[in-house]
């Protein structure tokens, strides 16, 4: 773009008008790698929660048959690892009172979804979620 600025001479774009052009363009970047993120997190939380949903229709099966729930995800419940599909959460049990009779189903997030505003996803033998973080900051944890 040649502009004539009365002088006869070259035309072009000033110093400060290129520092504005990149100024606009480092706000809009930053911007759309915040809400990249965001969406991010929440994707591989939705991969924990079918996860967590799994595990716990699978304590109901091995309840069934047992009379009792399972303490181990890998073991007991026969899943393949103890992690999600993506491996950006890990699934563990513990007995809420006895494990006979309760338990609670935990996802800690692992690698970059460490930093996930909901932390920790949870699950219990009366089908109660919750989590450690703060929720509805990034959309529901659940």
């Amino acid at each position: 773009m040649r502009m004539n600025r009365g002088h006869g001479g070259q035309g072009g774009f000033t110093l400060l008008e290129l520092m504005i052009v990149v100024t606009v363009i480092a706000i809009l970047t930053a911007i759309a790698v915040s809400s990249y993120n965001r969406y991010a997190f929440r994707a591989r939380r939705a991969d924990a929660q079918s996860m967590l949903m799994r595990v716990a229709t699978a304590q109901e099966r091995y309840y069934a048959t047992y009379n009792k729930y399972a303490t181990s995800v890998t073991g007991d419940l026969k899943f393949g690892a103890d992690t999600t599909d993506n491996g950006y959460y890990k699934i563990t049990l513990a007995a809420i009172k006895d494990i006979s009779t309760d338990y609670i189903a935990t996802a800690t997030p692992q690698v970059g979804q460490a930093k996930d505003v909901c932390a920790n996803l949870t699950i219990n033998s009366l089908g109660i979620k919750s989590q450690s973080g703060q929720d509805n900051v990034n959309g529901r944890c659940w």
